[in-house]
């Protein structure tokens, strides 16, 4: 009975090491393969030494000698100074998302970074936790841009410039340390004061500034109302003050012209035209006034009118006019028949 029993053992060992070879064959024939997707490079390395790298494709590889790291190139995303929970909901991270501004204020803003593999073997072998590295260098791009900006324009209109500013030194520190990671985009999520109270500040600036730009509208529009009347209002003032003055020195030439003729005038007969403007004055002077003029060697006392009363004497000086008219008429027609 022993020995039938050691002949059994012995057929089924013979059994079983086949079995084991066959096994470790078909083992080392699957191994000896691999598979790269679109999204994903293969790193091949050699006692550890990288000695390819493959893209998408079927590959061989030898056995227990070469070994096939595979890194995913798909674009991924982080958020900092937030994270997303299990329920989808934004957990705000403090010591990420307050940034100090330019005007001595806090802001708590929230960026979302979108990166990529630029470089497997660097991603793979110079860094234990590239992505770690490349937030801590993602804050620190933030912190140095945030603070050259003051508080209204991080929260208002500077959002694209920082976004771009940030990206650009984030992709220069991620080359200049070689981690093997690219920058696709950097966004930001949301910016606002840290506190209810700073909000309601900032509320209320924001009220201010509108009320501002409001009181501005209407003073340009006050402006575009008033300048062009006043501006026509002082082309008026000035084309009177010129026809004023063109008036003014057509009347002075005038006065010039007059004298020059009066001196004329008086330089042929001087006696004559001092007694003619001496009279002149006299009617001007006192108008309606009688006048007695004698020669001056006649003694004589003769009435004259008094020069207060000035009715009594416009209505005799105009009954003489009218009288001096009448005569002077017969005259005339009595000379006109003869």
């Amino acid at each position: 009975m022993s020995g039938k029993l050691k002949e059994k053992a012995s057929d089924i060992g013979k059994m079983i090491l086949p079995a084991f070879i066959g096994i470790f064959i078909i083992l080392v024939a699957m191994g000896s393969f691999y598979n790269v997707s679109e999204q994903e490079q293969a790193i091949v390395t050699q006692f550890g030494k990288v000695i390819a790298t493959n893209s998408a494709g079927l590959y061989f590889k030898i056995p227990f000698i070469q070994a096939v790291h595979k890194v995913d190139m798909t674009t991924h995303g982080i958020g900092i100074g937030y994270v997303i929970d299990n329920n989808g909901q934004n957990i705000t991270i403090d010591d990420e998302g307050i940034m100090i501004t330019s005007d001595f204020n806090f802001v708590d803003i929230d960026f979302y970074l979108e990166y990529k593999v630029s470089d497997p073997v660097a991603y793979f072998y110079n860094t234990s936790d590239p992505e770690d590295i490349m937030k801590n260098m993602a804050l620190s791009c933030i912190r140095s841009t945030v603070i050259n900006y003051p508080v209204d324009e991080v929260i208002t209109t500077a959002k694209g410039q920082i976004q771009s500013d940030v990206k650009e030194k984030l992709q220069t520190k991620l080359q200049n340390e070689n981690v093997g990671l690219l920058a696709v985009n950097v966004s930001i999520q949301d910016a606002e004061p840290p506190t209810d109270e700073i909000k309601q500040a900032f509320k209320a600036v924001e009220t201010a500034k509108q009320g501002k730009e409001t009181a501005v509208n209407n003073a340009k529009k006050y402006q575009s109302e008033q300048v062009p009347a006043a501006e026509a209002e002082a082309d008026r003032i000035i084309q009177n003050a010129e026809a004023e003055k063109a008036s003014r020195i057509a009347e002075a030439e005038g006065q010039v012209t007059k004298f020059n003729s009066m001196y004329e005038e008086y330089s042929k007969y001087p006696l004559i035209t001092k007694q003619r403007m001496f009279y002149e004055t006299i009617e001007n002077v006192l108008p309606g006034t009688k006048l007695i003029i004698t020669d001056g060697k006649t003694q004589e006392v003769m009435p004259i009118e008094s020069f207060t009363d000035y009715n009594s004497g416009i209505a005799s000086a105009a009954m003489e006019a009218a009288n001096d008219s009448s005569s002077s008429t017969d005259v005339d027609s009595s000379s006109n028949n003869n």
